[in-house]
């Protein structure tokens, strides 16, 4: 399952790799292209065509963000969005309660006045792509440390404000960091807050196969939902949007991805991949491993129980295939040898110019910097990452902390997350009224309680300070019993009286989270000094050279921005099996058990005889894509939608460090499969005539 990159969540791996990395050649297919850089050349050549200016502009506008990490397309003059189930599933839990499950039951709105909102999401359209890159050099220039770091975040915070201007309700800027200080672009997005959850089938058929399945092919998944943007109280009048085609695509046609790919880290400097595979890795596979087991138990306690950890559960399974397939690629000895020539080649190339004198020692730099920080890297992950506290009401007292402090300085001075074009989403999503559930809290708190004392010993003063003499468990309850920030009231309250009603409150994780904010403060700034910066300006050193070398002719790694991958519609071969590039509708129920994950939901089973069984269901092709691109429309060249990108193939995994033609592959739904059954499975005959432009 392609999953988006969690934001509202820690990670279950601090990659130290988001200022490392460099650009790579591409080759048959590879590449998550910027949409103002596309490989024009590379597309005819290989594919016999090549999208022009208006189609690039159309399908810019086309294309959806959703802010918490996922992709998708604007298919309706009447801001319909669609995208992936396992994207919408969030808000479909939130809107569900012990009464009305619709993970379990699905949920269709008949009509415009049945959509329901999501609390606390946000769509995002790209509008405009403006380079400044001069700009931020200047401003870093001549700097270390800390300084570069304040520098940095000082004129990103004033671009982004002079960007958003007056319209922050409407408006969102970010500043892009693209081929790892080679470039930077200020990105422009209309924003839509105002979303609400038109159709989403049952999880058992948009999940079909469950983890067994994951990652693999054939498949045979419904994995879509429909979202709808409104503006002003009406539904957003979208002009650029992509036709539904509803034949979808043929073995062979070209297709292209337009999408935003959260992270690739593919020309990690040899250093920081020896140091994934022998300690990030295993370490985060270890403990994801317990928790996985720890959640399967708690879901067994009862119905409420398995309900809200349902999706807990998902992303936990999800993300262990996800790390175990990265330790294995990292383990291919083809692929660390690749690494270590590209390196040499492009060391050897800096030696010899002299222009690029100061690149010579950025990859021991950046070594060093690693190495300096195993250091102190434990408590920076268990205190600043807040790993220690894995709890929504930890996180919003946090974010009420900081952002009471933060709010008060000026907005050059701001920690990036708190800076002003940034806060109508923090306060979106603060004061969002999705439920949170005390029991599982009080499960997943112990849990990282207990984690925390593991990591950094019984006799660490951070253990001392938040257990004392009490168990994980008995912190745990005192806490989540003890605090109102469950109630969205006592949240507004606290966020617009600022420090002083912070520092007045009684809650338990206020007072936490006021007496944590100093040495967690302490260690991100020594992870700024020691680390960050170093890597941040030795990319750049890096990057000069590698374009240097290539000239434009690259593409950069993922930043959860909008990029376009092409391929063909096509299978590949495993040993001697040819894997063929379409699944059925009638696969489905030969495939099906009647057992979870394989049991057919009831509606299904009900529709059999009406479905055409031959519709072909799901697709794989030869296009390059990554976690975050989940949602991501499919197009054949008119523009037109085919296909709903939800996963990649096994083989698609170690698509983080290097692209591989012969098997990496995308998997999609078939648009053919999404009309059939919006059809005669669900009777969503309005909302499919909306799809088709009647």
């Amino acid at each position: 399952m392609r999953l988006p990159q969690r934001l509202c969540r820690p990670a279950p791996l601090a990659l130290l790799t988001g200022a490392l990395l460099a650009p790579v050649l591409s080759q048959a297919a590879e590449g998550m292209w910027t949409l103002d850089n596309p490989p024009t050349a590379l597309m005819r050549q290989e594919l016999g065509f090549a999208p022009d200016a208006a189609w690039l502009s159309k399908a810019m506008r086309g294309s959806a963000r959703l802010a918490g990490g996922c992709s998708g397309s604007f298919v309706s003059a009447q801001g319909l969005v669609l995208t992936n189930h396992h994207c919408v599933a969030e808000c479909v839990e939130q809107l569900s309660s012990a009464d009305k499950d619709h993970m379990k039951n699905g949920f269709l709105a008949r009509s415009r006045a049945e959509e329901q909102t999501c609390p606390a999401m946000e769509v995002n359209r790209l509008e405009a792509i403006t380079d400044v890159t001069e700009q931020v050099k200047a401003a870093t220039r001549g700097r270390d440390g800390v300084a570069f770091t304040q520098a940095f975040n000082a004129i990103k915070a004033t671009l982004t404000a002079q960007c958003v201007g007056a319209d922050a309700k409407t408006q969102r800027c970010d500043v892009v960091d693209l081929y790892h200080g080679g470039q930077y672009k200020l990105y422009r997005y209309h924003r839509f807050q105002d979303v609400r959850l038109a159709f989403a089938p049952e999880q058992a058929i948009a999940f079909f196969g469950g983890d067994p399945d994951n990652f693999n092919f054939p498949r045979y998944d419904l994995d879509m939902g429909l979202l709808r943007v409104y503006e002003n109280g009406q539904p957003a009048v979208v002009k650029d949007f992509f036709p539904v085609n509803t034949r979808g695509p043929a073995a062979g046609e070209a297709v292209f991805v337009t999408g935003h790919p959260g992270s690739t880290q593919r020309t990690l400097t040899v250093a920081q991949l020896e140091q994934l595979r022998a300690s990030r890795l295993p370490e985060s596979l270890m403990e994801l491993a317990e928790y996985r087991g720890r959640l399967a138990q708690y879901r067994t306690q009862g119905e409420e129980q398995a309900r809200t950890a349902n999706a807990e559960l998902f992303y936990v399974e999800n993300d262990f295939k996800v790390l175990k397939g990265q330790l294995e690629a990292l383990n291919e000895p083809a692929l660390l040898a690749a690494k270590r020539a590209d390196e040499a080649r492009l060391r050897a190339f800096a030696a010899r110019q002299p222009q690029l004198k100061a690149v010579n020692g950025a990859w021991d730099a950046i070594a060093t910097a690693l190495q300096n920080y195993r250091s102190f890297r434990t408590l920076h992950g268990q205190l600043e990452r807040g790993a220690a506290f894995n709890t929504q009401l930890f996180g919003i007292a946090r974010t009420l902390v900081r952002g009471a402090a933060e709010r008060s300085r000026p907005n050059a001075e701001r920690l990036p997350e708190f800076a002003e074009a940034g806060l109508p989403a923090v306060q979106a999503q603060l004061l969002s009224p999705a439920p949170i559930y005390p029991a599982f809290e009080k499960f997943k708190l112990s849990f990282s309680l207990e984690k925390m004392r593991e990591h950094l010993g019984a006799d660490a003063p951070l253990v001392h300070q938040v257990l004392g003499k009490d168990s994980p468990e008995q912190v745990a309850a005192r806490l989540v019993d003890g605090s109102q920030l469950a109630d969205v009231a006592v949240r507004k309250a606290l966020w617009e009286g600022g420090m002083e009603a912070v520092r007045k409150s009684q809650d338990p994780f206020i007072q936490l989270a006021l007496a944590l904010d100093e040495p967690a403060r302490a260690l991100r700034l020594r992870y700024e000094r020691e680390v960050e910066s170093v890597a941040q300006k030795n990319a750049e050193l890096i990057a000069q050279a590698r374009f240097a070398m290539t000239g434009p002719r690259v593409y950069p790694d993922a930043t959860f921005t909008l990029r376009l991958s092409y391929g063909k519609v096509e299978g590949w071969k495993e040993g001697d099996t040819q894997v063929p590039p379409f699944t059925t509708l009638g696969g489905t129920f030969q495939r099906a058990t009647g057992a979870d994950p394989f049991a057919l939901p009831a509606s299904w089973l009900a529709a059999r005889e009406r479905l055409d069984l031959a519709k072909p269901f799901n697709l794989v092709s030869t296009n390059d894509i990554i976690g975050g691109n989940s949602g991501s429309p499919m197009l054949n060249a008119r523009g037109e939608l085919v296909g709903l990108v939800f996963d990649g193939n096994i083989h698609s995994i170690g698509g983080a460090y290097w692209f591989e033609p012969a098997r990496n592959r995308t998997v999609a739904v078939n648009a053919a499969a999404i009309a059939e059954t919006m059809d005669k499975v669900y009777g969503a005959r309005a909302l499919l005539d909306e799809l088709q432009g009647r």
